[in-house]
């Protein structure tokens, strides 16, 4: 399926697009990208707020340039897009010219690290609890994006999982993004993990405190 007639849920367009969850469902809100409802979206959780390829266009400008335009000058730009989509450059007005194929380029460049994630990244039966892993490994990619949020170093994560790469860790931020966890998020106990080594590691904004590096056993 290409980009541009799949289907995007708003955590998948905001790991994409790189914009936060809340800007994502604020423009849907304001009708600002477009939607797919009915039987159209591939859920009954997802419709009314699933997006388009096109959608995600929007989006993206939108953040970029879109939000400091009037809704009269952005309806334009977005129409001078549809009238001409292969178009590298649009002329909304004597005043603006976007850059579109570079947005396009970033949006297809993030969708493929996407599915590449989804390629690797899944739950395991019998494994970890059912928390999703690394297929091949008994490694949480939850709990990687959760060490790197909370300043963990890549080498000392690389050195800590002997079979984790650098390209995982990079996957695991994206996947995280797109499949955010509803409610608490489960104890490490929960996960079947054991702390069998831990380094102290000064996290961003604290100077004291310290991040348990867990290995599973």
């Amino acid at each position: 399926m290409s980009a541009a007639t799949r289907i995007y849920t708003p955590a998948e367009a905001a790991a994409v697009s790189q914009i936060g969850i809340k800007a994502v469902h604020n423009a849907i809100d304001k009708k600002i990208v477009n939607t797919v409802s009915g039987a159209a979206a591939p859920e009954k959780s997802v419709r009314r707020r699933a997006l388009t390829g096109d959608g995600l266009l929007r989006l993206k400008l939108w953040y970029g340039v879109g939000s400091t335009l009037a809704a009269e000058r952005r309806q334009r730009l977005f129409e001078a897009i549809k009238a001409n989509p292969a178009a590298k450059t649009v002329k909304a007005d004597d005043l603006l010219i976007v850059d579109v194929a570079e947005a396009r380029k970033q949006l297809n460049a993030r969708i493929r690290d996407l599915d590449e994630a989804e390629t690797i990244i899944g739950k395991v039966k019998g494994v970890m609890g059912g928390e999703p892993v690394f297929k091949g490994t008994r490694i949480p990619v939850r709990t990687i994006a959760a060490m790197l949020a909370q300043g963990a170093d890549k080498a000392d994560l690389l050195e800590g999982y002997p079979s984790l790469t650098a390209r995982m860790i990079e996957l695991a931020k994206i996947w995280t993004a797109a499949h955010p966890t509803r409610g608490r998020p489960k104890k490490l106990s929960d996960q079947g993990l054991k702390v069998t080594s831990s380094k102290r590691t000064t996290l961003k904004g604290d100077p004291g405190p310290s991040v348990r590096k867990t290995v599973p056993a």
